[in-house]
C-alpha cells in the first residue's frame, strides 16, 4: 500500500464519529477511501448524517503523523495492513456484524485465511489444571493442521498460543494494542514466537495503548475469526464469557470445559454448559464435532451431485459457512456462488448471525 492509500484510509478511521458501521457504508457506497475524500459533504451527507458530514471536511490533525508512523512500521519485513478490500481479508471474520475497516498484521499473512481456526479463551489467573488443560488441547489441535486463536493474555490465552507453538502449529493473536506495543510486557518473548510461527493481529492504530476498552471489543474478532471457541476457565463474570456470547451470535461453534463445582474458575463453562455449549473432554471431540478430523477442504473433492449434495450436506438445521465448508470440502468462492444460486432460487434462505437454511421447499 502506498503513501496515499495509506493516508486515505487513515483518514477514514481516524475522523472522529466515523466509526466501524460508517466507514462501511461510505466504502460500500463510493468505493476506496480515495473515491470517498473526492465526494462532496452533502454526497457524505446523504450516506451518514450532517455531524459526521462536517467532521469529515476538518483533516484530523493527527494524520500526518500516523501515516509516517504506519510507513516506517510497513517498512520491516511481515509487517502488513490489510483492508476490507484486500484480497487477503479474512472471509470468515468478513461474515461477522462488525468487521473492521483494517486490519494491522505482524508475521504470516497466509494465516489469516487458514481454512480450521479455532478460538482458545479463559481466565487470566487460571488453575494449574486449567492452564495445563489449554496447553494441552492447544498442542493437539495444532497437530491436526488447527490454527489456534487467542488474544496474548496471561493465563489461558498464553497456555495457548504456547502449546499451538509447540505442536509444531501456527497460531494468531489478536490483540488490544497497537502493534507497536506488547502487553503483557510478560509476552514480549512469546508475542516473537507467534510473528515468526503465525500472525499477530490488531485493529487498533499504532500507538494506540493497552486500554481496558479495547480488550472486550477485540473480542469479536478472535470469534469472528474461527469456526468455534473452547472456554478452558472463566468465573461467572468473564471476558471469556463475551467471546463466546459473539461466537455463538455469529452462528460458529461454543465449547467448554467442566471443572470442580467448588472452583470458581469453572462456573463461567458451567454456565455456558447450561446454556447449550458442548461439554469436551478432549481436543478429539472438537476435531469430531467440526468435522475436522477429516482432511482440509481444500484437498477433498467437491461432492458429486451439485446443488442437491449441497443441500443435504446443510441438513435442516442453521448451519453457517465455516461448518458447511467443512462438511462438504467445497473452496469458500464456489460454495458462496453456489450458495447464492440456490438463495436466488428460493431453495436457501439467509438468518441472522450469518447463517444458512434450506428453505421449506428445498
Amino acid at each position: 500500500m502506498d503513501r496515499d492509500a495509506c493516508a486515505a484510509w487513515l483518514r477514514l478511521v481516524l475522523t472522529p464519529g466515523v466509526g466501524n458501521d460508517t466507514a462501511r457504508r461510505l466504502l460500500a457506497a463510493f468505493g476506496l477511501p480515495s473515491a470517498i475524500w473526492s465526494q462532496s459533504p452533502s454526497a457524505w451527507e446523504t450516506v451518514t448524517n450532517g455531524r459526521i458530514a462536517r467532521a469529515m471536511q476538518t483533516v484530523p490533525p493527527s494524520l500526518d503523523a500516523a501515516v509516517d508512523r504506519l510507513m516506517q512500521w510497513l517498512s520491516h519485513d511481515c509487517h502488513h495492513v490489510v483492508t476490507l478490500a484486500d484480497s487477503h481479508y479474512p472471509s470468515a471474520l468478513l461474515q461477522t456484524a462488525d468487521p473492521p475497516p483494517m486490519l494491522y498484521v505482524q508475521g504470516r499473512l497466509d494465516v489469516l485465511t487458514h481454512p480450521r481456526q479455532l478460538a482458545i479463551v479463559g481466565s487470566r489467573n487460571p488453575t494449574p489444571q486449567g492452564e495445563s488443560n489449554a496447553l494441552e488441547f492447544a498442542r493437539s489441535l495444532a497437530q491436526a493442521d488447527v490454527c489456534v486463536v487467542s488474544g496474548l493474555a496471561l493465563g489461558i490465552d498464553g497456555a495457548a498460543h504456547t502449546g499451538a507453538l509447540e505442536g509444531g502449529g501456527t497460531t494468531i493473536a489478536v490483540v488490544g494494542t497497537g502493534l507497536d506495543t506488547v502487553y503483557p510486557k510478560r509476552h514480549e518473548g512469546l508475542a516473537r514466537r507467534i510473528a515468526a510461527h503465525g500472525a499477530i493481529v490488531s485493529e487498533y492504530p499504532l500507538g494506540t495503548p493497552p486500554l481496558a476498552a479495547h480488550f472486550p471489543q477485540r473480542n469479536r474478532i478472535i470469534a469472528g475469526l474461527s469456526q468455534g471457541t473452547l472456554v478452558v476457565e472463566a468465573a461467572v463474570r468473564s471476558g471469556s464469557l463475551i467471546t463466546a456470547r459473539l461466537a455463538a451470535e455469529q452462528g460458529r461453534e461454543v465449547f467448554a470445559i467442566p471443572g470442580s463445582i467448588h472452583s470458581p474458575q469453572a462456573r463461567g463453562c458451567h454456565a455456558l454448559i447450561r446454556q447449550g455449549a458442548k461439554l469436551v473432554e478432549s481436543a478429539q471431540d472438537i476435531l469430531e464435532d467440526l468435522r475436522l478430523t477429516e482432511p482440509t477442504a481444500a484437498s477433498r473433492p467437491i461432492p458429486e451431485g451439485g446443488e442437491d449434495s449441497l443441500l443435504d450436506a446443510m441438513g435442516f438445521d442453521p448451519v453457517g459457512l465455516d461448518a458447511l465448508q467443512a462438511r462438504t470440502g467445497i473452496d469458500t468462492p464456489t460454495l458462496q456462488a453456489r450458495l447464492l444460486e440456490l438463495e436466488l432460487e428460493g431453495r436457501v434462505d439467509r438468518l441472522p448471525g450469518g447463517l444458512l437454511q434450506r428453505s421449506g421447499q428445498a
